[in-house]
């Protein structure tokens, strides 16, 4: 029996461990590649780390909906580029989720 998202403390945990802050220029090759997710501000980028690696087609999907999770933008990636931007990055396998630091905007 698979433990819901919401209570696998231990993936949480590790995720959270995981994460960290790394400068744009080091995810353009990814970005080539295509592997990297863009999350809203307002959500939580470990809870979306866990979910993703859940697969929780339904979270995700309403994500997706609401234009909160996406692949990242090319106009995304120039704006980054441009002011060296500083990003909050989880690896879930072939994906790399990146978070804007919060109250900031690039």
């Amino acid at each position: 029996m698979q433990t819901k998202p919401e209570k696998d403390i231990e993936l949480h945990t590790k995720v959270n461990r995981e994460t960290a802050r790394v400068a744009w220029s080091e995810l353009i090759k990814h970005f080539a590649a295509g592997t990297v997710i863009w999350v809203a501000d307002e959500l939580d980028l470990i809870d979306v780390a866990v979910r993703i690696a859940h697969d929780d087609k339904v979270s995700v999907g309403a994500w997706m909906t609401a234009g909160q999770l996406a692949k990242v933008s090319d106009e995304q990636a120039q704006r980054w580029t441009e002011t060296n931007a500083q990003l909050w990055a989880s690896v879930v396998s072939p994906f790399i989720l990146v978070q804007q630091q919060k109250g900031q905007r690039h």
